[in-house]
């Protein structure tokens, strides 16, 4: 799957594609993610024939945390 330039184009955009052995753990780690950071979200799970396992995307700005996401020891707000 091809990467626009526009989701990666300032320091801290990055683009993250998931391998899960399916579909519930692919979603519980974009659930984790949407808690630490502003994503996507809870994207489309998909599979390919004849590969193993269930694949994602995730679009994050790690330069926003997100709004549910309280800050733990030795972090900043």
């Amino acid at each position: 799957m091809k990467i626009d330039a526009q989701h990666i184009d300032e320091p801290g955009l990055v683009v993250l594609n998931i391998t899960a052995a399916d579909e519930d753990t692919a979603r519980a780690v974009m659930a984790a993610l949407e808690q630490r950071w502003a994503t996507s979200g809870i994207t489309p799970v998909r599979s390919e024939p004849g590969l193993p396992g269930v694949q994602a995307r995730v679009y994050a700005d790690i330069r926003r945390p997100s709004p549910c996401h309280a800050p733990t020891l030795g972090e900043s707000a």
